[in-house]
């Protein structure tokens, strides 16, 4: 048709942050943010709709010069690793309009345009073949998450947005200079395609390795550098601790499939067992930190810690099963995920406390609110028949036939999983009935259902049908697999 449809997608919401600025009213905000946001999910499955599923090229591309001084291009474009991440990213923006509807009740008008500002940002990030536009989105993405946590959180507001943008600034400037370094190193190009296909030395390729590996490792977060995560999911509104669990982590796990193996694979091959010790480390100790939790939103940050070890485990695996899966369960992740922090702030929006202590008999009270939180409980244990099962058996298969103890660290970790979930869930919905007589609890209305029902459908979709979302990843998988361990990928 010749629609520019990435450009529709990524500037969008944008467009409808423009708009939203000139509405007086609160009500017209919300209505106007939750028709911008479904627009752009409609988009989203347009693109999915025409998405050649055969091929590992990039599809719907865009290119225009930009700084045509500096080899700087607006370049987007798609693949079957960004595909996924774009689609979740608008779905997950409808759930935060949805969440925020009442959770959020002073400069609503000012909330929503970060929101959108920031789904657009995101959008770009995933679309961007240009490495200077890449870093753009990269870094300009950081000031409305900053102003979400810092104006609309909780007590703790300040410091948690505060080292949310510090740890973020201190990765995103070693990943500056190595940005930097790459454009003189690859033949003075920002275009990320032309940057894969040179043959850097060894050298060069260690250093970015490392330089990438912090700028990543704070976005995923690995272990040690996750401690700003906890503060800020803790002290985060519901809508951006959505935003943060759903969307932002993947971004360091990106960043590795779209930057480190391909354009650095040699070092990627050379450092792939110090990166499958960390992502054990991350999964066990994660875990651990979930498990000795008393507060809901903390156990669900820290899980978030130990789930995308899982993700890094089956990247760094380097072959195909752990690749595939890793993808598949970064997607699964920020569907389940999302999902818990929802429901986590539903309940807080009733109680106005996170203590699993205060709760208990939740299941009388509210029987359909607990039901669907069980589903995602179980698909977060990876549950057969739900969506984390199937990228989970996939990183774990991959996990075992790269590193036998990095393989049983990860069964170790889907272990501990599953003793703080079911604990978490059999103090709050099945325990003792202490909750009326602390609270005046209501179960879910059709607005929260409304959120919660598209996830729903992703859980059992993918777990019980994973094939339409493992073809969207296979090829380009393939290709990368090809590209590491240099072979032709035969596409």
């Amino acid at each position: 048709m010749g629609l520019p449809l990435l450009s529709l997608i990524v500037f969008t919401p944008a467009a409808g942050a423009a708009v939203l600025m000139f509405l007086r009213s609160d009500a017209a905000v919300r209505w106007m943010a939750l028709g911008v946001t479904v627009l752009d999910l409609a988009l989203c499955i347009a693109m999915l709709a025409g998405f050649d599923t055969t091929t590992h090229a990039m599809q719907f591309t865009e290119t225009r010069p930009w700084v045509p001084a500096l080899g700087i291009t607006y370049a987007l474009g798609i693949d079957g690793i960004s595909a996924l991440f774009v689609f979740l990213t608008a779905l997950l923006g409808s759930t935060c309009v949805l969440a925020s509807w009442v959770a959020i009740d002073r400069k609503v008008k000012e909330f929503m345009v970060s929101l959108l500002a920031m789904e657009a940002l995101m959008l770009g990030v995933f679309c961007a073949l240009d490495l200077f536009l890449f870093y753009v989105f990269w870094e300009a993405m950081l000031i409305p998450m900053y102003l979400i946590i810092g104006i609309w959180g909780g007590g703790g507001r300040v410091y948690a947005a505060f080292k949310f943008f510090l740890y973020t600034l201190a990765g995103s400037v070693l990943f500056l200079v190595g940005v930097i370094v790459l454009y003189f190193n690859g033949g003075e190009t920002f275009d990320i395609l032309a940057l894969t296909a040179q043959d850097l030395p060894f050298r060069v390729q260690s250093w970015l390795f490392f330089a990438f590996l912090v700028a990543f490792a704070v976005k995923v977060p690995m272990v040690p550098v996750h401690t700003w995560l906890p503060d800020a999911h803790v002290q985060a509104p519901t809508a951006g601790s959505i935003i943060l669990a759903g969307v932002l982590l993947k971004m360091g796990a990106y960043g590795f499939l779209r930057f480190s193996l391909p354009m650095l694979p040699d070092a990627s091959v050379y450092y792939s067992t110090l990166m499958l010790s960390l992502s054990a480390l991350a999964i066990v100790y994660g875990g651990l930190l979930a498990l000795a939790q008393d507060d809901l939103k903390k156990l669900v940050a820290y899980s978030s810690i130990s789930h995308m070890g899982f993700v890094t485990m089956g990247i760094f695996a380097l072959n195909l099963r752990g690749l595939e899966g890793g993808i598949l369960q970064m997607f699964n992740h920020g569907v389940t995920t999302g999902a818990l922090f929802l429901f986590v702030g539903l309940i807080y929006e009733r109680t106005h406390t996170r203590s699993i202590a205060d709760y208990g008999g939740l299941m009388k009270a509210a029987p359909v609110y607990t039901t669907f939180l069980a589903l995602f409980i179980l698909s977060s244990m990876a549950l057969p028949g739900t969506n984390s099962f199937v990228g989970e058996l996939l990183v774990l298969s991959g996990g075992f036939a790269a590193n036998l103890a990095v393989g049983a660290a990860a069964v170790l970790g889907a272990l501990l999983g599953a003793a703080y979930l079911l604990g978490m869930y059999g103090k709050v919905a099945l325990g003792p009935a202490s909750v009326n007589a602390r609270f005046k609890i209501r179960d879910v209305n059709a607005r929260e259902i409304a959120a919660i029902l598209p996830l729903t459908v992703f859980v059992l979709w993918v777990g019980l049908y994973p094939k339409p979302f493992l073809n969207i990843i296979d090829a380009s998988a393939k290709h990368l697999l090809a590209q590491v361990h240099g072979e032709e990928s035969g596409q």
